[in-house]
């Protein structure tokens, strides 16, 4: 085949649709007309012989074809764009935009502090952080990468793990002084506690203790359930009951007292951080630079936790 620069056009508009989401933001990013993106997508799918997107008067989305294609072609954009940048001697320079779906909890506990910092060193990229409960589809969705905690999809990503957390069971010395303190974790059957929802399955996390080879699943009675890590946290801290944590985030409270770690003899649990992309290959510089500086910013973590379970 022939090669066809308008095939290039072509797929870069398809690019700029899916990102933008409809053709009227796309049209406006590309300096093009509403029906000038509309037939570049007519001629490209004409080209390829398939209908790569599903379009209505309010809603767009990727074919299974045109999802392929996206997984397929988006990579060797990036490509294309970072030999430009090497070309013009740019190596070292971040630009573009950056989306990325990234868990509320983390993005307020980590990123937050420390954004303006790294703006100000990649002063040529916008940096798009989109809060999502569910990583969903990245390519449909238009995201570069995801911060997601959780074992990653099984099938059509690329995971890179980040940290491990200590899971950690707490509860106010309140809660301790009027109930007592369990010492044994099948003794939480006679206390309250308040589950965290899994926004996966819409039910409660399973409680597991882990302390060598040995596991302890226990299925805890619960007053309380929520889908909101800090409303969980404030509630335990106000003596509502037991909880379940990541240490990262809550060292603090624990070192103010708010809050008191009740099995530290069962150390195991742990709960995965993971940087999730759509492609294993050709990722865009921008990409790897966030990732490292989140790396970065999670060493400390990573040697706390390590040095916590020795």
């Amino acid at each position: 085949m022939p090669y066809d620069g308008r095939l290039l056009a072509g797929v870069t508009v398809l690019m700029a649709v899916v990102e933008a989401g409809t053709m009227t933001r796309a049209a406006e990013a590309l300096g093009l007309t509403q029906s000038g993106v509309g037939r570049a997508i007519q001629r490209l799918e004409v080209r390829v012989g398939v209908r790569l997107l599903d379009r209505t008067t309010r809603t767009l989305r990727l074919t299974d074809e045109g999802r392929r294609f996206w997984e397929r072609v988006g990579p060797l954009l990036d490509g294309i764009e970072e030999a430009a940048l090497d070309a013009a001697g740019s190596t070292r320079t971040v630009r573009g935009r950056l989306r990325v779906n990234v868990d509320p909890f983390f993005s307020r506990l980590v990123l937050s502090r420390e954004l303006a910092r790294f703006l100000a060193a990649h002063r040529e990229l916008r940096l798009e952080l989109i809060m999502r409960d569910q990583i969903g589809d990245l390519v449909a969705d238009g995201f570069d990468m995801a911060l997601r905690f959780g074992e990653p999809p099984v099938m059509g990503f690329f995971a890179r793990k980040l940290l491990e957390s200590r899971i950690l069971t707490v509860a106010s010395p309140a809660y301790l002084a009027a109930h007592g303190r369990p010492a044994h974790p099948r003794d939480l059957l006679d206390h309250a506690c308040i589950d965290y929802q899994d926004p996966l399955t819409g039910r409660p996390f399973a409680w597991e203790f882990r302390r060598g080879d040995e596991v302890l699943p226990v299925r805890q009675p619960a007053q309380l359930m929520v889908s909101d890590v800090e409303t969980m946290i404030g509630a335990c801290c106000e003596g509502a009951g037991i909880a379940q944590v990541m240490q990262l985030g809550t060292r603090h409270i624990l070192a103010q007292g708010r809050l008191v770690e009740i099995f530290p003899d069962w150390p195991g649990e742990t709960f995965p951080l993971y940087a999730i992309y759509p492609s294993r290959q050709h990722r865009a510089a921008k990409v790897r630079v966030f990732t490292e500086w989140c790396l970065t910013l999670l060493g400390g973590e990573n040697e706390l936790d390590a040095a916590a379970t020795r």
